[in-house]
């Protein structure tokens, strides 16, 4: 009878460690590289997103492949650069019709079709921002349920969507970071007993910024290090709820930004923002754990993409894609759990459908010249957001950044073609200094046209301007 016992308790023990991981994607909005405690901000506080990356991996040179929402959320989904998935621009259902229609096409295969053909249960929570008409929606795009705003937090009508109908609005942004918070825990403590991937897109920090009145002037960092508050208590919530089912060990959980940051945020020192080709534009934070997978405190300078995330769940979950099509992205796990070599030597950044940088390890070339905010300031000196909170229809604090609080360096030489930086010794990207290296210009310009050569010319999408 003992013999019989031992042998059923292997058995199940066996069949528990075969058990396959549930998966946790949590994208902030916005969020810039050095918003972080972890990555350095000397005011901001975000202890549970630093326990995050104490607890397991991060990365120093993750990029997004576009500067801003939507074009990277396609690429995350799709493990495809944004040129390949056909989203190189941002749907806004008040940019006109042209914009309001934008959508991933339909031919396309996202994260959560795959892991639920493989058996997963797939929820998601927060900004979706790859259609809002009917046929585009998460729910009609792999994932069993949703709940969220569907594009950004500042694009009218401002309202949450339950499924495919709409649950509340105008939204109460002060209160929407929890309320997502708990949507997302109760999907985990709903589907703790069989395989599940959860994509929580939050919305902070995109402006406009707010906060619960737990955290509201509570960070001494002003509206923004208010909102981080709140980001980071959501995802304390998360780490809470999965302890409590028991699935630490057997959940990857991934950590990342869309682009860099807006007006309040920072970039760590990097040059550009949000919607720039600067390094400002694409380089995010990435955090990485799976307790006895991913060793506690370790971090890699290694050049990776937002693609590879994609790759990575892949891997990780032993799921297949339909080999019909190009998949840009590459499985990361070496590079979160040892010294590894990054599987890029080269990646590239959009300015919308247009290849406009490559960059390798330590060199990056400027094939177009760098997109720059250009945001037209009034006579206070101040730039009058046609999408500011106005106490009807977008329900915000009123205190907002604005132009005289930009995230990243707003000096060096002017943008012109075929500039080049060296990030190792300019991570600013101060100094052109093409004509010092040419050859990397050829060498770098050569793998640049090779891929151009996929690219399709498309026409960019023209949106109504938004009245103030």
């Amino acid at each position: 009878m003992k013999h019989l016992f031992l042998c059923l308790f292997a058995l199940c023990s066996s069949l528990y460690a075969a058990s396959p991981p549930n998966v946790v994607l949590i994208l902030a909005d916005d969020l810039g590289y050095g918003d972080l405690g972890c990555y350095g901000h000397p005011k901001f506080k975000t202890p549970r997103i630093d326990q995050l990356a104490a607890e397991g991996a991060k990365l120093t040179q993750f990029n997004c492949p576009a500067p801003f929402c939507a074009p990277t959320r396609a690429s995350l989904m799709t493990g495809r650069y944004p040129f390949r998935c056909g989203m190189t621009q941002n749907p806004a259902p008040d940019g006109g019709p042209a914009a309001d229609a934008l959508r991933l096409p339909a031919s396309e295969v996202t994260l959560a079709q795959v892991l639920k053909s493989a058996g997963y249960a797939t929820g998601m929570v927060g900004k979706w921002h790859l259609g809002h008409k009917a046929g585009a929606l998460p729910t009609e795009r792999g994932f069993d349920e949703y709940y969220g705003i569907p594009y950004s937090n500042d694009m009218r009508p401002v309202q949450v969507l339950e499924g495919t109908h709409v649950a509340e609005y105008p939204v109460v942004q002060a209160t929407l970071t929890q309320r997502y918070a708990k949507r997302a825990t109760d999907f985990i403590h709903r589907h703790a007993k069989k395989p599940f991937f959860l994509y929580f897109a939050e919305a902070m920090p995109h402006k406009p910024l707010a906060a619960s009145e737990k955290n509201y002037l509570k960070s001494g960092a002003g509206l923004y290090g208010d909102a981080l508050l709140e980001l980071d208590d959501s995802v304390g919530a998360v780490l809470d709820a999965l302890k409590q089912e028991g699935l630490d060990d057997n959940t990857l959980v991934l950590f990342t930004s869309d682009n860099g940051a807006w007006f309040g945020g920072s970039t760590g020192g990097l040059r550009g923002m949000k919607g720039t080709n600067y390094e400002g534009g694409y380089r995010v934070p990435m955090i990485a754990r799976w307790p006895g997978k991913i060793p506690a405190g370790h971090a890699s300078n290694e050049l990776a993409v937002m693609m590879d995330l994609f790759a990575t769940v892949l891997h990780a979950t032993d799921t297949k894609m339909p080999d019909d099509r190009v998949l840009d992205g590459r499985n990361i796990l070496p590079l979160l759990t040892r010294e590894a070599k990054s599987p890029h030597e080269f990646i590239f950044g959009h300015q919308n459908s247009k290849l406009a940088t490559i960059r390798d390890a330590r060199w990056k070339l400027h094939v177009l010249p760098a997109s720059q905010m250009k945001l037209k300031p009034g006579a206070d000196g101040r730039w009058l957001d046609p999408r500011a909170p106005d106490g009807v229809t977008i329900l915000a604090p009123f205190e907002q950044y604005n132009l005289d609080s930009p995230p990243g360096v707003t000096t060096g030489v002017e943008p012109g073609r075929m500039q080049l930086f060296d990030l190792q010794n300019d991570p600013a990207e101060q100094t052109d200094v093409a004509a010092q290296h040419p050859d990397e210009v050829k060498r770098l310009q050569k793998a640049h046209d090779a891929m151009n050569k996929d690219v399709p010319v498309v026409e960019e999408v023209k949106r109504v301007p938004m009245k103030k």
